[in-house]
């Protein structure tokens, strides 16, 4: 033994070995379950067929469009709390038709219309405070397909390739409903499809489905180039994908939650959100079912709250409630 332990000294002196080439690494892997649903059966008293579209989390609410009202949800319990049908502000009563997408942001609740509006609700009470659009298409918005509100702006997806971005500041509970935009972006495709689109690292990110990539917009490029994009609409950064077609993306703590279809699968696609950033698309987790079974439908938006993932899944009518679970395997060096 004591000729033994000089000739291992040596060894390492001479092969840069190190405490770490003995020691185990840990890596860390992430596989979705099966938790719950929402669905018809969750909402207490309807009898109206369950559309998920756009969902959106805030304070531990779940905001789903369903068909023509939204839906609000404990998220935590995943009990139902409310069911908003119309526009209410003093007088003015206008029932909500049409729906497609909601996002919630410094105390407000967007919720977009493909009957050319964009509602305007406080997060707390639900009162309206404004709307922008009046119904016609031909006014402020060709139909409204998507929206995000984030850092005091506000994007809206038309129909066809064009999204409007107003000034949250330009939305108050006396501003006109025709507000015009300060500036416009080009998603290069796209129709009367519902988009998904969230903001990350001063960014606008679309999943732009008929496009084949995320698009990226910098925001700092849009404020300095607002009164030309007016004119010539801002296109965006991309890597272009052959088969994938982003369907819906939101950022949470740690991930780029996305949905994804390639052919006729749907798959829930988990990526880093800073590598998501740098458009290097390495997913964490891959998945087009849970385990094997229950395979997803079209995805049409995520959200997360803690490890509990929610995905619209419009093609199966519900809300699936995904646990993300964690394990850590220890490779050991030999």
């Amino acid at each position: 033994m004591k000729h033994i332990l000089p000739l291992i000294f040596a060894l390492c002196f001479f092969t840069s070995c190190s405490k770490d080439d003995i020691e185990s690494k840990n890596y860390d892997y992430y596989y979705p379950t099966d938790e719950a649903s929402i669905s018809a059966e969750s909402i207490p008293g309807t009898t109206a067929a369950f559309d998920p579209k756009g969902i959106a989390v805030s304070n531990e609410k779940l905001y789903v469009i369903n068909g023509d009202v939204l839906e609000i949800f404990n998220a935590v319990t995943l009990s139902h709390i409310k069911t908003i049908k119309e526009f209410t502000k003093g007088t003015t009563t206008i029932p909500l038709t049409a729906l497609t997408s909601v996002s919630v942001d410094n105390g407000r609740i967007y919720v977009g219309s493909t009957e050319s509006r964009l509602f305007v609700f406080d997060e707390t009470t639900n009162v309206g405070i404004s709307t922008v659009g009046n119904g016609q298409w031909w006014q402020t918005f060709v139909h409204v397909f998507g929206v995000v509100a984030k850092d005091g702006l506000v994007f809206v997806k038309e129909k066809n390739n064009i999204i409007k971005v107003l000034d949250a500041s330009q939305i108050t509970e006396t501003s006109n409903w025709n507000l015009e935009p300060i500036a416009k972006l080009n998603t290069l495709n796209g129709y009367t499809e519902v988009y998904s689109l969230d903001v990350y690292d001063g960014n606008l990110v679309v999943a732009g489905r008929d496009a084949k990539s995320y698009l990226y917009y910098n925001i700092a490029n849009i404020k300095a180039n607002a009164a030309n994009s007016l004119t010539t609409p801002i296109e965006p950064e991309k890597v272009q994908f052959t088969d994938i077609k982003p369907i819906a993306v939101s950022f949470s703590k740690d991930w780029a939650v996305t949905s994804e279809n390639v052919g006729s699968a749907s798959y829930l696609r988990l990526y880093p959100k800073e590598e998501f950033s740098k458009k290097n698309y390495k997913a964490v987790v891959n998945a087009s079912d849970i385990l094997g079974k229950n395979a997803f439908g079209t995805i049409v938006g995520t959200a997360q709250l803690n490890d509990r993932i929610f995905l619209s899944d419009n093609t199966n009518k519900k809300i699936r409630v995904i646990k993300l679970n964690k394990s850590t395997i220890a490779e050991q060096n030999n």
